[in-house]
């Protein structure tokens, strides 16, 4: 009696390991290209806030020389304060994260290399289509893997059942020495 067993699925191999760990390994870079152009934002802002208390200096010099006309120079108080108001709340809110991350974001300042920025940006283009292969291909095949086990234990199973078989025939011990002195022979060249 022969056993029809259904074909096993491609598991993957190291090579799909690597080539898979070298997609990954490109990660790296954009993210720190990412942290680079955070950390020129976060000058940017510096700016930003500088400007806006030089203004703010600047209009209650105005409202200083130019008493008089009050009325026209408050809209741009009023404007200003609100700008440094919005500023200010910036600031607060990133200030506590931004003081945790300047060690990380100086160190990947002057460590990164330009290529390892191209190799990150190239790796965050192609993320969408790994991550659709992944999902179309390799997880389902892991998820099949399940069900492909006790297949496999019966398979076992059937092959010690012939071997015992097999060795109960007369002269399938001389044999079977034969056969396993040539596989040692076999291994060791």
């Amino acid at each position: 009696m022969r056993l029809s067993l259904p074909p096993l699925p491609r598991i993957p191999g190291p090579a799909d390991v690597v080539a898979l760990a070298a997609q990954l390994a490109g990660v790296v870079p954009r993210t720190l290209a990412i942290i680079a152009a955070t950390e020129q934002i976060l000058a940017r802002v510096e700016v930003l806030v500088d400007d806006i208390d030089a203004t703010r200096r600047a209009a209650d010099g105005v409202v200083v020389r130019v008493a008089g006309t009050v009325g026209s120079v408050e809209p741009t108080l009023v404007r200003a304060d609100a700008l440094v108001a919005e500023a200010s709340t910036l600031i607060e809110r990133f200030a506590p994260t931004l003081d945790r991350l300047h060690p990380t974001l100086h160190r990947l300042a002057t460590t990164t290399d330009e290529r390892e920025v191209d190799a990150l940006v190239s790796l965050v283009d192609h993320l969408p289509d790994l991550v659709a292969q992944l999902e179309a291909d390799i997880v389902p095949m892991l998820a099949s893997l399940q069900t492909v086990a006790p297949d496999i234990h019966d398979m076992l199973d059937v092959v010690r059942e012939l071997n015992q078989m097999l060795a109960k025939v007369p002269g399938m011990g001389r044999i079977k020495r034969r056969v396993d002195a040539q596989q040692a022979v076999a291994g060791r060249a």
